[in-house]
């Protein structure tokens, strides 16, 4: 039997999925309504924490950050059964996942880090990707069942937190992403192209293929070859900046970028490549 801690709209919809296979699954959620809705779909709620684990072999976590999770799983503690798995789905620090891994086996209980790149759909379908690292002999008795609630598995090894690192990292892209097409929305408004012609546009010239390339070039020693100078960057990028302002908007990540071209150009690097400015 699995109990599952924190029934937002991820948390649910893993529970969702669970049932749908048959298995056993006790929830509870801090606004107790939340867990009760899961009960439509077989769950047995509860309203306290302590009493949600109790029996459970494994307990599963969708929590808000480290805090909640430590004052959750401080509050959940006293129903544990022996030997209980603790898998925490949770996005938190590095420091945070190694801080609980070493508390919770010093208490006799597994604690397994395992943060998702998934949506509330990914999780009712199971698809998306689950994130591990640490012990190699738990994420092997544990993949059998984690492999059922996702498309994928990534494995980074042995060090424990790492999984929590690529977490961030990866939602660092994320947020980066949406702010940057905030710039790019903005300026088309103010150029006059249209949601439909950006989509023409990426439809045909697709800049995600560009991740890896890019990111290889940006970490390359030699950035003396360019295929896009530095100086021509800055110019488009101050370019980008006018436009907006002549229509009276406001361009969010550009500023930033221009000054940080601004310093490397004074640095003399003018006429490398402009990924320079990702050293």
């Amino acid at each position: 039997m699995k109990a599952f801690l924190g029934m937002g709209l991820l948390g649910s919809n893993f529970v969702r999925a669970m049932l749908k296979r048959g298995e056993t699954v006790q929830v509870w959620n801090r606004t107790f309504s939340k867990a009760q809705e899961l009960e439509k779909a077989g769950a047995k709620a509860f309203a306290q924490a302590q009493d949600a684990v109790k029996g459970a072999t494994e307990i599963h976590l969708t929590l808000k950050d480290d805090a909640s999770v430590d004052e959750v799983l401080k509050v959940a503690e006293a129903g544990f059964a022996p030997g209980a798995i603790i898998i925490d789905h949770t996005t938190t620090s590095k420091e945070g996942a190694i801080k609980r891994t070493e508390a919770w086996k010093a208490k006799g209980f597994t604690y397994q880090h395992a943060p998702v790149f998934m949506g509330p759909i990914n999780a009712l379908e199971s698809t998306g990707f689950i994130l591990l690292s640490g012990d190699e002999a738990i994420i092997n008795s544990l993949t059998p069942g984690l492999a059922k609630m996702t498309g994928k598995l990534l494995h980074f090894g042995a060090e424990v937190g790492k999984a929590a690192s690529m977490k961030l990292a990866g939602n660092a892209f994320l947020v980066c992403l949406t702010a940057g097409l905030k710039d790019t929305l903005t300026l088309s408004k103010s150029l006059g192209v249209s949601v439909e012609d950006l989509l023409t546009l990426f439809n045909s010239w697709n800049p995600g293929t560009l991740v890896t390339t890019r990111l290889q070039r940006m970490t390359g020693a030699d950035h003396s070859q360019p295929s896009w100078e530095l100086n021509m960057a800055r110019k488009d990028t101050q370019l980008f900046i006018d436009a907006a302002q002549q229509s009276g908007h406001q361009l969010l990540l550009m500023p930033a970028i221009a000054a940080l071209m601004d310093e490397y150009i004074n640095k003399g690097l003018g006429n490398h490549d402009w990924t320079v400015i990702g050293k």
